[in-house]
């Protein structure tokens, strides 16, 4: 008999909205024209792709001509942070990154180091909050790219981006800013926030995987990362995959019509699971507190002192409830947190925890359960 699968690791991916699959299934069969040709078969293709950088552009208040369609949130990174440097090292070698970026960032940066640049890693607060302080005096003369992701994907933390911006663009230096976390869950405007890259990928806000896009402020100076053909005016070759395409605007539209909605369950639920697992002994909270209106509405980060996140995680999955011990994509590494470390925590309480990411078809009796299910395991595993 299948068990009912309660879907917690909204952080890793989400569902497919229906809409999303109903506008792409046509460009995957019958209009299956390749945008780029000439004749008027590819013309459907072509209309699709515009539209969906239309949508892309109103959601995040840039210009179309400045959305660029890539093969994901890792892909982009890797395109802003090594475009951006490779373009401006006769200005300046130097970067600055946080210490709590995900892996396509903070690898990215390590590559760089090899090749010549220099990186500067910014701690950050018990909370994962940048200190502005520190972040200035960080600046350099010859800094040229600054690296700070909008909001955290294992802690949930939302970094101050427009203070950031705004002290970066009085200063002419290029703020990338990692938005998979953020897009289609919270209000994300370029314009307002100075931001001159961003990245985002479409499986995280209910679209398909393998899509996403990086936003290039017009004039902003940046090496094209794939060569080859014309694709997306220059700068980034190769054919243009239409239906991931398409799928990734309808999403990012349907998000942003449903992100009020979705918020205001989310935080209710989030204060629900965190009041509910916090009457454990010996468990606490790792990042913003829910007041501060600094933290993903969704993402609850709780430590669990003394016992080996796996084991929980292998409990609650024969009780068909789905979450994960810290970033989907460093799974499986077996190491602490590289984000819980650098709040403080020592390896054995990082890898003590574990993170619930909620989403937009989460229910009040899943998180219910959950807290039930979690208390359950947690004594069961205390008292053996």
């Amino acid at each position: 008999m299948n068990k009912k699968i309660i879907y917690l690791d909204y952080g890793a991916t989400t569902p497919l909205f229906k809409e999303v699959y109903t506008e792409m299934e046509p460009y995957i069969m019958k209009y299956y024209g390749n945008g780029s040709s000439v004749y008027s078969f590819s013309e459907e293709s072509k209309m699709a792709i515009d539209l969906a950088r239309e949508r892309v552009a109103d959601a995040i208040n840039c210009k179309k001509s400045e959305v660029f369609f890539t093969s994901g949130g890792t892909e982009s990174d890797n395109w802003a942070i090594k475009g951006a440097a490779f373009a401006n090292k006769k200005k300046g070698k130097h970067i600055i990154t946080t210490q709590i970026e995900h892996p396509a960032v903070l690898k990215t940066c390590k590559y760089l180091k090899t090749v010549g640049f220099e990186v500067t890693y910014l701690p950050v607060d018990k909370y994962g909050i940048v200190d502005i302080d520190k972040f200035k005096a960080s600046i350099k003369a010859d800094t040229i790219l600054v690296s700070i992701m909008y909001a955290n994907n294992e802690i949930g933390s939302i970094q101050p981006i427009k203070e950031i911006g705004k002290i970066l663009k009085d200063k002419d230096i290029i703020f990338h800013s990692d938005g998979v976390q953020a897009a289609g869950h919270l209000n994300i405007d370029v314009e307002e926030q100075y931001i001159d890259l961003l990245s985002i990928s479409a499986h995280k806000f209910h679209g398909p995987k393998g899509s996403g896009a990086l936003y290039i402020r017009k004039g902003v100076k940046i090496e094209s990362f794939m060569h080859g053909g014309s694709q997306e005016r220059s700068k980034r070759a190769g054919t243009e995959n239409t239906p991931a395409i398409v799928g990734l605007g309808k999403a990012i539209e349907l998000s942003k019509l449903n992100m009020k909605e979705e918020e205001q369950k989310l935080e209710s639920y989030r204060k629900k699971l965190i009041d509910g697992l916090l009457t454990i002994p010996n468990t606490w909270l790792n990042g913003p507190d829910p007041s501060m209106s600094k933290r993903l509405p969704g993402n609850v980060n709780i430590t669990f002192q003394g016992i080996d996140a796996e084991i929980i995680l292998m409990h609650l999955d024969l009780k068909g409830i789905c979450i994960s011990v810290g970033s989907a994509c460093s799974a499986g590494a077996m190491e602490p947190s590289h984000v819980l470390l650098a709040l403080g925590l020592d390896k054995l309480s990082a890898k003590s925890s574990i993170r619930i990411s909620m989403g937009f078809e989460t229910t009040e009796e899943e998180v219910d359960f959950t807290i039930d299910v979690i208390n359950e395991v947690v004594n069961k595993i205390r008292n053996k």
